[in-house]
């Protein structure tokens, strides 16, 4: 290949006979069509031009033809993988556990743990040399035995294992997240397929099957799999501001560009393509590698990922790409390839909380600095609402944990203090320091667990668990969920703006009524009936001008009905031709595509489609199709009865309207209009770039009404929706008659309702100024009651969905879904809190911009998203009361018992299996709930409802009171009842105590009854109901209960614990179970009447945050706590800098004694302090700034430094 690239490419030909490789089979080598690839626009055209002698030549020497494609033969596909590589991007390596692990010990509070154990360890295998320990204190005497004291390093080394245990835990949490991820990954990419014609068959094949040299067919909608050179378009269209940024839709034609590149979308109009790169050779492929994904060293450092974007940033410079190729988890790049392959570091290795990061498109134009700083991992939207709320409730309780552990690390150092050198009066002796440092160091460790209980690590860990169980449960649900955040997102939403086409209605269409030949038909005529002149006209007309993508194939099972392939609106004029007893596909093969004269697609602002035949005299035919009353309105004549054509006036195309078309509608029909116009030859050739003069004088042939049936279990979800709190809105291009015939079926319109149907141009009329601006108030009067918008655009489906989020009307935020099919709907999916792209229909860039597609494009399944929401959010409820519970005791009892008894009743080790219990097995248990009707039965709780309820406060602090009592009459009163021997005031490393098991025992058993009242966070009696569904739930108790049976059996040293007798085990039990008892009493109190009980976990209210902060923060996707701090840091340390260079300015102004000067020098720096301070109405302030420029500042400045 050496010598390849050394010649030129006209000796390619000459020289690839000296190719050791396969190129050598090939007129043009893997290089030469990389470079080619490069060039863009006219200079690509004339290099294929001179170097290849046109597309076909190029065509010739790939070995292909454009009619007929690639034989797809097994051995030449192999042959161009092997010379040209595949369709196919290597993701970026995953963590290995080791990394996973590595990363999982980085928890600041499992550091101080193992500093802590660490240093116990050393202690205890220090021997002071030969000192008596008696004389250092009665806490260091009184060991019966010499081997008791030698085991004091097994607390250590417990603490060490338990650390281990959760590290690895969490670790294999963490790889088995991430594994999850990748799967559904390359599920997505499995079911990615694209046209191609192989053997002179259209087929559908894997997108990582494409070869150099295929031929692919494109249509609106697709995301280019690979790099392809035009050979014949229709009015193409192509979206490439995935690679240049720029958004203007770049025109293909064979005469000026026939560049397409991977990754870019096709936004209207048809065509072919010879594929002439693949995988990491086509142009998305070179810039993934340009980011790393290809890349197999795991730089997953923060510091090497700042290095190495700050590198891209200059390499895309040079090579002007944008890289907005990683705007997503999958960044726009042809799905068949490992679409996390750049976004996945940056999303899962740092989205351990559990919503998927993205990575923003780094706008080169803004300047490398800005942007770096922003971080290149912001998420889509503002942090998800659970998300924000468990990070501030996990921040308060860590905050109030550090306080009570140095509260009680404090305390227990004092009183030992207190205790030995004071009551005692015994003086330091040297020796004995080694000992009391060890008491000090026991101090320590017993501070860290009341730490360690006290903050919920479990909390990432049961969203992560329940976001992640969701979504594998959601699969079968047929919604297949590509960022995490917006399952639970959907728990919250209020209102759905749903597509009619496909979502609502079963997208399988047929023509049911007909006007053709002066005559209104209710049911598809005998083609007896129809003038012979007409009926070659009509199918000559649905033949050619229906995309020749569409077709109608036969069905797949015995008896089935006819499979649809295709445009389904076509679909059903191909049916009506096939009808009429008329073969279509004998028109296609007689005119193929590459004959058509000219066709302008179909798009959302023409509302029609049109085809130009050439003919043997020179005259032109144009036929077009489209939505009756915009076409009608283009015709001037009609087909009568007789096949010749009449006058028609606008008085009878009113007449039309009123008698064919609105029956038609109002029952729920589409009326297509079909028409076509003659060009004679004696007029020349039209423009035919003028599109408004090619598209008048039509003659109308024929009007049809094509029925789209209500899916039948619509009806029944979008009542569920209504009973639920969700307002389900329609938004369609159709007629208004027809949306609301089909809303009304639909239940969306109730008879009698006073609810609005619009359509887009009237809407347009109402929520727009005089000046043509949209204003939110106009918004806000129309939204709440309307349900239908009809004939709308996508503008004003995305104008809806901005409107009913940014409203303020309501009391709570709204939280919008919306569905789409169609590129045009992008900016409304990705506006939308859940974006609900359709599986079948919908088209790649549809699916690029959704959160979640529905595999079988059904409504009901959205609804199903709902029910999998609200369970998300009820599952963390549920875990944050148990684990509150458990942490409000845990801390309680071991402050207090460390301060009355100088030593905690609940030992480091036995905390550590306290927290393993209740974080890890509990948010197994609890976040694996499956999710019942009942949850549709409740209003959604809204962005700002707390985390935790009153009801939930409640059954904490009802629950905690029951388990201390009981705690601290064993702690304090245990030895006479069981009659054991006290373990209080123990001297250290003294033998564990029957005592201080029983309370350890009892204390694991409350939280294990606790865990199945948990099970319900809204007062219900009955916490057993369904538990057996649970299977998870069911086995994590019954473990839980096994292990501690054999930790309190078998334990001994390590854990603190001494075997206990069956009675003993009894009474433990009997007073766990106490917990279900007490939990019936706490429900029977109604929470109306507790007033005093406050709610925690509420979001970030946008007032908490100071405006000056949040106008810093309008560039940002997000608001969080910590960046929110950084950034107040930031703005005060450059206010302090602003202060003392006003300082220095005043000073030097008296200095030079011309005050004049030194207002003048201060000027800039006035206006730069007053851009700084705009927000800061303090008098003194306004006035310096105004009165900048006079001479006076100087003093003002004065005044205002020294207020």
């Amino acid at each position: 290949m050496g010598t390849d690239m050394a010649n030129n490419s006209y000796s390619g030909v000459k020289n690839s006979m000296a190719e050791t490789n396969h190129e050598g089979d090939f007129g043009c080598s893997l290089k030469e069509l990389c470079n080619l690839m490069e060039l863009r626009g006219t200079e690509g055209l004339h290099k294929i031009e001179e170097s290849y002698g046109g597309v076909q030549g190029l065509c010739t020497r790939l070995k292909s033809s454009p009619v007929e494609g690639l034989s797809g033969h097994p051995s030449d596909i192999e042959k161009r993988k092997a010379a040209f590589g595949q369709n196919f991007i290597p993701p970026k390596k995953p963590k290995t556990f080791l990394q996973l692990v590595w990363e999982a010990l980085q928890d600041v509070t499992l550091i101080i743990l193992e500093v802590a154990a660490i240093v116990s360890l050393g202690l205890s295998f220090y021997k002071p040399p030969g000192a008596d320990r008696e004389h250092c204190g009665k806490g260091a005497g009184g060991v019966e035995d010499e081997n008791e004291s030698e085991a004091g390093w097994i607390e250590g080394a417990a603490i060490l294992l338990s650390v281990i245990c959760v590290v690895l835990v969490t670790a294999f949490n963490d790889w088995s997240k991430e594994k999850q991820f990748r799967g559904l990954q390359s599920r997505i990419e499995q079911e990615q397929k694209f046209s191609v014609v192989r053997g002179g068959q259209v087929i559908q094949i894997p997108v990582t099957e494409i070869v150099v040299g295929d031929i692919a067919q494109i249509k609106y909608g697709d995301l280019l799999p690979a790099d392809g050179i035009l050979i014949q378009g229709n009015d193409l269209k192509i979206d490439e501001s995935s690679l240049t940024g720029e958004s203007d839709h770049v025109k293909k034609t064979l005469d000026k560009d026939l560049m397409l590149l991977s990754g870019t979308h096709v936004m209207e109009g048809s065509g072919k393509m010879v594929v002439s790169a693949v995988g990491v050779n086509s142009q998305t492929g070179i810039i993934f590698t340009l980011l790393g994904a290809g890349e197999d060293d795991d730089d997953d450092d923060e510091e090497k990922e700042e290095k190495k974007k700050e590198k891209e940033k200059k390499k895309e410079k040079k090579s002007k790409l944008f890289a907005g190729c990683s705007c997503r988890p999958s960044p726009p790049v042809p799905a068949g390839w490992p679409e996390a392959a750049g976004a996945l570091e940056s999303s899962y290795a740092k989205a351990q909380d559990g919503a998927a990061m993205e990575m923003q498109p780094l706008k080169s134009e803004e300047g490398g600095d800005a942007e770096e700083k922003r971080k290149a991992n912001l998420p889509k939207k503002e942090k998800s609402v659970l998300q924000g709320k468990l990070t501030k409730l996990a921040v308060q309780i860590g905050k109030a944990g550090l306080v009570m552990s140095a509260i009680t690390v404090i305390i227990l150092v004092v009183l030992f203090v207190v205790d030995t050198f004071w009551i005692q009066g015994l003086p330091w002796v040297k020796s004995c320091t080694p000992i009391y440092i060890q008491f000090f160091v026991k101090f320590f460790i017993i501070g860290v667990t009341v730490l360690v209980v006290a903050v919920p690590e479990g909390l990432p860990l049961a969203v992560t668990i329940s976001l992640a169980y969701s979504v594998k449960k959601m699969m079968k649900d047929n919604n297949l969920v590509r960022h995490l955040d917006a399952c639970e997102t959907m728990g919250n939403a209020t209102a759905i703006c749903s597509d009619k086409t496909g979502t609502l209605t079963m997208n399988r269409m047929t023509v049911v009524q007909v006007y053709v030949a002066d005559k209104h038909y209710k049911k598809v005529p005998e083609p007896e009936l129809i003038p012979a002149t007409i009926m070659d006209l009509l199918i000559l007309g649905i033949g050619v001008n229906c995309a020749y993508t569409t077709k109608i194939m036969p069905p797949e099972k015995e008896g089935g009905l006819p499979r649809q392939v295709g445009n389904k609106t076509e679909c059903a004029l191909l049916g009506f031709a096939l009808d009429l007893k008329r073969d279509y596909q004998a028109i296609r093969n007689e005119i193929p595509e590459e004959k058509l004269y000219k066709v302008y697609t179909f798009n959302s602002v023409r509302k029609s489609m049109s085809t130009v035949l050439k003919n043997a005299d020179g005259s032109f035919r144009m036929f077009s199709k489209g939505a009756s009353e915009i076409l009608l309105k283009k015709c001037c004549k009609i087909l009568t009865a007789n096949g010749e054509p009449k006058l028609f006036r606008p008085r009878d195309r009113e007449d039309m309207v009123k008698k064919v078309i609105e029956p038609m509608a109002s029952e729920g029909l589409r009326t297509i209009c079909l028409a076509y116009r003659d060009f004679p030859p004696s007029e020349g050739e039209p423009d035919w770039e003028n599109e408004n003069e090619i598209l008048t004088s039509l003659t109308c042939v024929c009007v049809v009404g094509i029925e789209d049936p209500v899916r039948p279990e619509v009806p029944d979800a979008i009542r569920k929706c209504q009973r639920a709190g969700i307002t389900v809105r329609m938004v369609t291009g159709d007629n208004i008659n027809t949306a609301r015939a089909i809303a009304t079926k639909c239940g969306i319109l109730q008879p009698g309702d006073d609810f609005l149907c619009l359509e887009g141009k009237e809407f347009n009329r109402r929520i727009r100024n005089e000046k043509g601006e949209i204003e939110q108030e106009r918004i806000d009067k129309i939204w709440p009651k309307l349900r239908v918008l009809a004939r709308s655009s996508p503008t004003d489906k995305h104008t809806l969905v901005k409107g009913i989020i940014d409203s303020t009307v309501a009391e709570q935020r709204q939280v919008v879904a919306v569905t789409g099919d169609g590129t045009n709907d992008g900016p409304a999916l990705k506006k939308a809190d859940v974006g609900f792209a359709m599986g079948i229909a919908g088209t790649d860039v549809a699916k690029e911009a959704s959160d979640i597609i529905l595999t079988d494009d059904n409504f009901s399944s959205i609804v199903k998203a709902v029910m999998w929401g609200r369970n998300v959010y009820d599952s963390i409820s549920k875990f944050l009361q148990f684990q509150l519970t458990v942490n409000v005791v845990a801390v309680i009892v071991a402050f207090t018992g460390a301060c009355i008894t100088q030593d905690s009743p609940l030992k480091a080790v036995q905390m550590l299996w306290v927290n393993l219990i209740m974080d890890t097995f509990a948010s197994l248990a609890l976040a694996t709930e499956p999710p019942t009707e009942s949850l549709l039965l409740r209003k959604p709780y809204g962005r700002n409802k707390p985390l935790i309820s009153r009801t939930m406060m409640k059954n904490i602090l009802g629950h905690a009171v029951y388990q201390l009592t009981i705690i601290f009459t064993l702690l304090f009163a245990g030895e006479q009842i069981f009659d054991i021997d006290s373990g209080r005031n123990t001297p250290l490393n003294a033998p564990p105590s029957e005592h201080y098991t029983i309370v350890f025992n009892t204390f694991v058993m409350m939280q294990l009854f606790n865990e199945i009242n948990a099970r319900k966070i809204h007062g219900e009696r009955n916490v057993f109901d369904g538990i057996f569904n649970n299977i998870i739930f069911c086995s994590i108790v019954l473990g839980t209960f096994i292990i501690q049976i054999v930790i309190v059996q078998f334990g001994g040293k390590p854990f603190s614990c001494v075997g206990l007798s069956i009675d003993q085990w009894l009474w433990c039990i009997f007073l766990g179970m106490g917990c279900l008892l007490w939990g019936q009493l706490i429900s029977s109190i109604p929470t109306s009447r507790l007033k005093f009980l406050k709610t925690a976990g509420h979001g970030t209210q946008k007032e908490e945050i100071p405006d000056e902060e949040l106008e810093d923060m309008d560039g940002l996707d997000e608001i969080d706590h910590a960046e929110r701090e950084l950034r107040r840091g930031q703005i005060l340390w450059f206010r302090g800098l602003n202060r003392i260079q006003t300082q220095m300015d005043v000073v030097s102004a008296f200095q030079s004694g011309t005050s004049f000067q030194g207002a003048v020098r201060r000027q800039p720096s006035s206006t730069s302090q007053q851009h700084d301070v705009t927000h800061v109405s303090s008098p003194a302030h306004v006035a310096c700034s105004s009165a900048a420029a006079s001479a006076a500042t100087v003093g003002c400045e004065c005044v205002f430094l020294s207020a």
